[in-house]
């Protein structure tokens, strides 16, 4: 009879036991489960802005592309400018320098 009640208790004790395990594990497994859901969300919206900023970056680079080409033509703008300027200078100069012979001939016949 001892051993029966013995038997019998320990029996309980060792379903009790594997009931608490099921249920903690279980426990676990939806906690992992929800988490793993939480991850996935996380790393996609992690994805799309990524994906966000590769486009607003490579817009980025593209305008500074244009803006580059802009900026060399009118580099060569002003490297024309500077050269008819100094063409006009020495046109000018030439013109003044002939202005003030035709001057001195003026004099010189009058």
């Amino acid at each position: 009879m001892f051993f029966d009640w013995l038997f019998l208790s320990v029996v309980i004790t060792i379903v009790g036991l594997l009931f608490f395990k099921v249920f903690y594990y279980k426990n676990l497994y939806e906690r992992e489960q929800k988490s793993a859901v939480v991850l996935k969300m996380t790393l996609k919206e992690a994805e799309m802005l990524i994906k966000k900023y590769q486009i607003q970056l490579q817009r980025s680079i593209g305008n500074i592309d244009i803006l580059n080409e802009e900026m060399s033509k009118l580099r060569n703008d002003v490297k024309s400018f500077k050269a008819r300027n100094s063409s006009y200078r020495m046109e000018n100069e030439r013109t003044r320098n002939k202005i003030k012979e035709l001057e001195s001939k003026i004099e010189a016949l009058l």
